[in-house]
């Protein structure tokens, strides 16, 4: 008997090997012409479901957020192709995390472990493999509810399923992020292109005073900005300003600010008189949680005074001989509150003052020890150099902000505004 025996095993070994073999083949045509996740994963998931006599299935992987740590997809036995919703528990993942092996469990409810699941869904058993790519975990394959219970031979098919399919789904995703960073850069192109687009192209030449802007962007483009007005009787408008967040809503928003501003200051209005009705129309244009810090004053060349509002900006100084005296007049940021109003301040010049707005892509630059820049180097770095021309004073800052960054890269946009008395 003992020879027939093995020969009837060998046969139902073949044939298990002949079915494992059809269902790749079926699998590798099914998603052969396939790029997106989402679609390799649910034929995948929909042909194994079928095979085993599944009820449901679904392919989790790993996304690198510990937050959300698996991106799930689920396909009901028969069902469309939409996505259904679902949320295994942290028991489970936490399991297959720790162990990486597969798992068989037939009845939910008699498991100590894990009956949570069975209370809280119409899981009655499961098995799960896990999904490798060069030997690190990148997902859970799971499926549900078998019409029998589930055994060896479902096991050794599922895990055979989940080691060819890794790769591809691998590199699926991939392309999918690849594509994702193309389409970011894209974004970030237009982005600085709009922020460059914005900033003055020329200084502005006023008799009595030397006068510098300049703005050095990261590669993630912030939101700040400068700009120079001419305004009526020779005085000129000077704005620096720091709008939130990145990319293109920063751009767009940094551009809803200068038209705001000049529309306004163009009036030949009081700056406390302008920042609030360019306040007023920030409001009113962008959406809610979208704000905007600016110093925005006008210089009077002619009497050597500087009437300004400080709309929740960094304060900027003024070096008048041993004297630092810092420009904090004002009141709430842009966006933030229609009605809102305006203190405004006013400074005296006289020849050799120098006054330094900036951003605090600037104070706020960090080195590799976390440390921050912060006022007390800005004002030494200054008064050590206030004999100097205003562009030579703003690239000396930007240098030392870049020496003490050392191998940390920059987190924000640094800009720098120089008014220097003659």
């Amino acid at each position: 008997m003992e020879q027939p025996d093995r020969l009837q095993q060998e046969v139902q070994n073949l044939r298990l090997a002949v079915e494992e073999l059809s269902l790749l083949n079926e699998i590798a045509v099914a998603i052969g012409s396939q790029t997106e996740v989402s679609t390799i994963t649910d034929l995948i998931v929909s042909k194994c479901n079928h095979k085993i006599k599944a009820e449901q299935g679904c392919i989790l992987l790993l996304s690198g957020d510990e937050a959300s740590p698996f991106k799930t997809y689920v396909r009901k036995i028969e069902s469309s192709s939409k996505l259904i919703p679902i949320h295994l528990s942290t028991t489970l993942m936490g399991w297959m995390l720790k162990n990486q092996s597969p798992l068989i469990i037939n009845d939910l409810q008699a498991d100590s472990c894990f009956q949570n699941l069975a209370l809280k869904t119409d899981f009655k058993s499961l098995l799960m493999v896990p999904l490798k790519h060069r030997n690190k975990l990148t997902g859970l394959f799971c499926v549900f509810n078998k019409e029998e219970e589930f055994n060896q031979n479902d096991q050794r098919l599922l895990s055979i399923v989940a080691a060819q399919s890794a790769q591809i789904i691998e590199n699926a995703r991939l392309r999918e992020e690849e594509k994702k960073l193309q389409k970011i850069e894209k974004e970030l192109l237009i982005a600085r292109e709009i922020q460059q687009g914005l900033l003055p192209k020329q200084m502005p030449q006023v008799s009595g005073f030397d006068i510098y802007g300049y703005s050095l962007p990261t590669q993630q483009v912030g939101g700040d900005y400068f700009d120079f007005l001419t305004l009526p009787d020779g005085k000129l408008g000077i704005g620096i300003a720091d709008v939130s967040g990145k990319g293109t809503p920063a751009a767009l928003l940094m551009a809803n600010l200068q038209a705001a501003l000049r529309s306004q200051a163009l009036t030949n209005c009081a700056p406390s008189v302008g920042v609030a009705n360019a306040n007023r129309l920030l409001c009113q244009s962008v959406e809610k949680g979208k704000f905007a810090t600016l110093v925005y004053g006008c210089l009077n060349p002619a009497e050597k005074k500087f009437a300004y509002v400080n709309a929740g900006h960094n304060p900027p100084f003024v070096f008048s001989g041993s004297e630092v005296v810092t420009l904090d007049k004002g009141g709430l940021l842009l966006g933030m509150l229609e009605d809102a109003a305006y203190e405004q301040g006013e400074v005296s010049l006289k020849s050799g003052d120098l006054l330094v707005m900036y951003t605090d892509g600037v104070t706020e630059a960090i080195n590799e020890t976390e440390a921050q820049f912060e006022d007390e180097r800005l004002i030494r770095v200054v008064r050590e150099n206030i004999p100097k021309p205003a562009k030579q004073i703003a690239e000396l800052i930007i240098k030392e902000v870049k020496a003490f960054q050392g191998l940390q890269p920059q987190s924000d946009d640094i800009t720098l505004v120089i008014v220097k008395v003659l």
